[in-house]
């Protein structure tokens, strides 16, 4: 496949049947995907589907055995292109006699930023994860919550136009993992792209644009939130209804009973008060409605379950 013409809206991740093998282990098989460039996408899988391989492979970190892809217009590996890419890997360890902005400072030279950018890096990423005020401390009097901000601060070093995170929540707390939620959401502002591998789903449901489930190496479903999740569903706890009602709700969508409740999918909200009406109307007494659809996390197992 040809590189992206300029002239056509170029993806920030472009991968074809991308494979990686070592001797008889297959640790990603086809791995084919497409990610916008300014948008949160969400990578999800169980352990060992692949998701490791495909970032190393992303980052030119290790090169595939078959299959093709493209990061910001280039081929996997290009290393003009590499400066232009933040990472924060899940497992990091930076030298704990060094402060946080002697840490940032060696990761300003690695990334060969010019020296006279330095000082306003330093502090722009110590204000965005929260650590000016411990600036000057040792990393090894900082909590493993306080490291991961670190290591965050290390990524976004040189405003990269895509940014790798593995895991980048998985030690924070909940004021820390909201902290995280606004800087994804300011990065995708200033058009950022963020490819955000994580176990939290709930996190992964309240910034991603899209999301691709992958399972042994293959992408098993693609697509919006709304699009994975499905049509929503309501909830309604009715007293006083027999079978015979059963053929006019159906036209509401697919029902459901269990007990005092009834699920209706395929409903969306603007239909629940008609519904409400029609059980009215037909002489059923309406104890509950709870508006619902299926969560990432269920999703997220039926997809794996089918396979």
């Amino acid at each position: 496949m040809p590189t992206p013409s300029a002239s056509s809206a170029i993806p920030a991740i472009h991968t074809v049947e991308l494979a990686k093998r070592y001797a008889k282990t297959v640790a990603l098989s086809g791995l084919t995907m497409t990610v916008p460039q300014g948008e949160v996408f969400g990578f999800l899988g169980p352990n060992g589907a692949g998701k490791t391989t495909a970032v190393k492979l992303l980052l030119g970190l290790t090169g595939p055995t078959s299959g093709e892809g493209f990061v910001l217009g280039a081929p996997l590996g290009d290393r003009a292109t590499r400066r232009r890419i933040g990472y924060l890997p899940e497992l990091f360890r930076y030298q704990g006699w060094l402060s946080a902005r002697e840490v940032l400072a060696l990761h300003c030279r690695l990334a060969g930023l010019p020296r006279s950018t330095w000082q306003p890096e330093l502090d722009h990423a110590l204000r965005t994860v929260g650590l000016t005020d411990r600036a000057g401390d040792r990393v090894n009097t900082f909590s493993k919550g306080m490291q991961q901000r670190l290591g965050l601060g290390v990524a976004l070093l040189g405003k990269p136009d895509l940014v790798l995170l593995d895991e980048p929540t998985s030690a924070l707390d909940p004021v820390g993992r909201q902290d995280v939620r606004e800087i994804l959401l300011a990065l995708k502002a200033r058009g950022t792209t963020v490819f955000l591998n994580s176990h939290l789903l709930s996190e992964v449901e309240k910034v991603c644009d899209r999301v691709a489930v992958v399972d042994h190496g293959r992408v098993i479903a693609i697509g919006t939130l709304d699009d994975l999740l499905g049509e929503n569903a309501v909830r309604l706890r009715v007293a006083g209804l027999n079978g015979a009602h059963r053929a006019e709700l159906a036209r509401f969508g697919e029902i459901r009973e269990e007990g005092d409740w009834l699920t209706v999918r395929g409903l969306g909200l603007e239909g629940v008060p008609d519904l409400v009406a029609t059980l009215i109307r037909m002489g059923g007494r309406v104890y509950a409605v709870e508006p619902s659809h299926q969560s990432l996390e269920d999703r997220f197992l039926q997809l794996l379950g089918d396979q």
